[in-house]
């Protein structure tokens, strides 16, 4: 997962997310490991959710913001300003294959569901850019599209070479965790 730069309350916070599973990550934030747990059925913006952070639970609230410009997260109440940007543009996410280890039993059925060679959404969000369309021929590593998911942009790049056979999505729409975007044959 790509790194991230983080200004809270106006200082700099480098953070690097590891995936653990569907709803647990590690997040070294500043060199300091952090075992943090989400909400398995994913998170609204504008609403209140729980969180965990090494054990502890946390309520946290996240409005709803304009790209580009910072929020005020609450966490317990008390507000801090936050600005978010990826730090290295280098580690692009790879959409998951069908059958990674690391699906819910709900993403497992979506991905069974899927033909071979399906893109599938490694997360719920919103596809702000379709970089191909059917016909293309696409390498290893390149980007196929790109969903926004609680105001930061995630590179989705294609997890082998080959013909895009087709394309699920559309740009502006919502896309759910395990959901077919494209086909590469």
């Amino acid at each position: 997962m790509p790194d991230y730069e983080v200004i809270v309350g106006g200082k700099l916070r480098r953070i690097e997310l590891t995936r653990k599973s569907l709803d647990s990550f590690e997040a070294k934030v500043d060199g300091k490991a952090r075992e943090i747990k989400l909400p398995i059925n994913g998170i609204v913006l504008g609403k209140a959710f729980m969180m965990e952070i090494d054990g502890e639970a946390y309520k946290v609230e996240l409005p709803e913001a304009e790209k580009g410009k910072g929020i005020s997260v609450k966490v317990e109440g008390a507000a801090f300003d936050v600005g978010v940007k990826i730090a290295s543009r280098g580690q692009a996410l790879t959409a998951f294959e069908p059958g990674s280890q690391m699906a819910s039993q709900k993403t497992v059925a979506h991905r069974k569901a899927a033909v071979e060679g399906a893109v599938v959404a490694p997360m719920t969000g919103k596809l702000v850019k379709v970089k191909v369309k059917k016909g293309d021929q696409v390498k290893a590593g390149q980007i196929l599209c790109v969903i926004e998911a609680m105001k930061m942009e995630n590179e989705i790049c294609a997890p082998r070479a080959g013909t895009v056979q087709d394309v699920n999505i559309a740009e502006g729409t919502p896309v759910n965790e395990g959901e077919t975007l494209l086909v590469i044959a």
